[in-house]
């Protein structure tokens, strides 16, 4: 039995932020095996976001290797965000926005 996706405390925050500036959110952590946590669309365009905790050490938020394989085997954009700042930018939408 596969046990429940673990979400990062930051996600909601993150989703949130993504939400005020007109975008999108599809949260797909529960997909496992490597998918990255959210679908972001914002103006037409589509973004795979991986959320990481940039509170904790750098140890603690690298990828796994299932999302290593999977980000690597990608043939679309995907990023990785460990902040509010992070995913704006990902998405082009920090203009004007200070996290």
């Amino acid at each position: 039995m596969r046990r429940a996706a673990a979400v990062d405390r930051n996600q909601s925050e993150i989703i949130a932020a993504l939400r005020a500036v007109g975008a999108t959110v599809q949260p797909l952590h529960s997909v496992g095996q490597g998918c990255p946590d959210l679908a972001v669309g914002y103006r037409g365009i589509t973004y795979l976001i991986e959320v990481k905790d940039g509170a904790k050490p750098p140890s603690k938020r690298s990828l796994t290797d299932p999302q290593i394989e999977w980000h690597g085997g990608w043939k679309g954009h995907v990023a990785v965000a460990e902040n509010v700042k992070d995913a704006l930018t990902i998405i082009g939408a920090l203009r004007g926005v200070v996290s």
